[in-house]
């Protein structure tokens, strides 16, 4: 492997795929470090012993976070390599098949969960909200920038299937959720 560090970071600013150069706090890369976080909790999650099936969509999730995060690292001047980095219908209609066939299987809910119940559980919810927030960051970078709408709507509905699949892992771990009382 080569070198990891090249030093060209040491001054506050960052290369984007197309070669164009920024500041490190740049919304864009907010956004794509968020993406990034995010990738790093469901590498956590899948550590645990959990449903081969989410195991798998997980992993293709992971793979699928890298390519967002590609899509929004694309400066400007290089628009048509976003292209090559985008979300396509059938990947936001697979996980929305995975939200309504584990959320099936769960009981209603009658008010807002508070998260937590183990470690497993904890740990999604995290990453439920980091994915959260990266959304937030693509919602606003997509003011000053194209990004396709469907990056947008992954991240969405990948909020989503995270929030099923901490219930699931609830009661796959008998662990107690608690409903807020206001």
């Amino acid at each position: 492997m080569g070198v990891v560090y090249t030093k060209t970071g040491d001054k506050g600013k960052t290369g984007l795929i197309g070669g164009k150069r920024v500041e490190k706090h740049n919304l864009r890369l907010e956004a794509y470090g968020t993406i990034d976080e995010l990738n790093s909790y469901i590498g956590l999650i899948r550590s645990f012993d959990i449903d081969t099936t989410i195991r798998k969509i997980l992993e293709e999730v992971q793979a699928k976070l890298f390519t967002v995060g590609a899509h929004l690292a694309v400066d400007e001047d290089h628009e048509e390599l976003k292209e090559k980095f985008t979300c396509s219908e059938n990947e936001i209609n697979i996980l929305e098949n995975e939200i309504d066939r584990i959320n099936s299987k769960l009981p209603d809910m009658n008010s807002f969960i508070l998260p937590g119940g183990n470690q497993l559980v904890s740990y999604t919810h995290i990453a439920r909200t980091v994915c959260r927030r990266a959304e937030r960051r693509i919602s606003a970078l997509m003011e000053i920038v194209e990004i396709s709408p469907n990056i947008l709507k992954y991240v969405n509905r990948l909020s989503d299937y995270l929030f099923v699949v901490a219930r699931k892992f609830a009661i796959d771990t008998k662990a107690e959720e608690v409903e807020w009382k206001a």
